[in-house]
């Protein structure tokens, strides 16, 4: 596995310095998915090395290409995570990007769950930022992050967990951000099946003030290094019932066909979509709250700017 700051070190970003909340380890409760077996290249091929085995793989922007992975099963829902270390040096307009997406399928109503990182712009450190879209991309739903640490000198964990009950997002096992899905926004909810992707790619006209700093490729390569990945949840088309074999023929056709719903069977055979993963404990409740009040920047809920009738969930 790959070392991680202690979670109770102390740790900078900005000048400050942080004492992080001691959390549950998530990461820890899934077995990591092989990059080669699990996920085939989505674009960019000669930028993606695999190294040790398939357990670690590292993807490149250069003036030829961005690089690109995509799992080979699209989810219902489930767990999604991996260590990412990303690229030093000047990195204006770089964005990596780890996410879910059915855009393939449904180019003109898709859904999307978005970590998004994205590289300094002369002034500023990586930040991240979230964001979900359901059925479309007419209303995005940024948020954005300054780090507690240094996310270019080695591996942090960034994770996705996504179910009927809720999205939450998580770096190093911290909540950043909860999406609840209490009724009042049902529209806006992805629910379709989607992949997960991880892309470093040049946003330089997206990710940069309108392009005022553009990737300076005089410092490419920009490398990426990815390890620890987890795939843990309900597939859409699973090679065999997802997390381990059913016990009983009745639980296994609940395994393949993955009810997107609250019952005993489906807990039994789908932890994520069970009572443990229902909602945040009060120790996570209260780790998400440090987050937000110390990093994060910008949130949707607090532009009336940009929407002069704020999303239902910010009422």
């Amino acid at each position: 596995m790959i070392s991680l700051f202690c979670m109770s070190s102390l740790v900078s970003s900005h000048n400050k310095h942080y004492t992080t909340p001691s959390v549950p380890r998530l990461t820890d409760l899934f077995s990591h998915v092989s990059i080669d077996k699990g996920c085939s290249y989505a674009f960019g091929g000669p930028n993606i090395k695999l190294l040790n085995n398939g357990s670690m793989a590292t993807l490149s922007l250069d003036k030829t290409s961005g690089s690109g992975l995509v799992s080979k099963n699209k989810y219902h829902y489930g767990f999604f995570s991996a260590a990412i270390k990303l690229p030093a040096g000047l990195t204006s307009g770089v964005v990596v990007a780890f996410y879910l997406s059915n855009v393939d399928t449904n180019p003109h109503n898709h859904d999307e769950i978005d970590i998004e990182l994205l590289g300094n712009d002369k002034r500023l450190d990586w930040t991240l930022q979230t964001n979900i879209y359901a059925n479309g991309v007419s209303t995005g739903r940024e948020e954005k992050f300054y780090f507690w640490f240094d996310p270019r000198q080695q591996h942090h964990y960034y994770s996705i967990l996504w179910n009927s009950h809720h999205i939450v997002f998580l770096v190093d096992n911290i909540p950043v951000r909860e999406f609840p899905n209490n009724g009042k926004f049902t529209s806006s909810y992805p629910s379709k099946p989607m992949s997960l992707y991880v892309t470093i790619w040049d946003g330089s006209e997206w990710a940069t003030h309108g392009g005022k700093y553009p990737v300076n490729y005089k410092y490419a390569p920009f490398v990426t290094s990815l390890a620890d990945l987890e795939m843990a949840g309900c597939s859409a088309n699973p090679a065999k019932p997802p997390q381990q074999a059913a016990a009983t023929p009745g639980e296994a056709a609940a395994a393949s066909s993955c009810s997107n719903t609250n019952s005993s069977l489906s807990s039994k055979v789908d932890p994520v979509q069970g009572a443990d993963f229902a909602k945040l404990s009060n120790q996570q409740m209260s780790a998400m709250t440090w987050a937000r009040s110390k990093l994060m920047f910008y949130s949707y809920c607090k532009d009336p700017s940009r929407y002069k009738v704020l999303p239902a969930e910010c009422t």
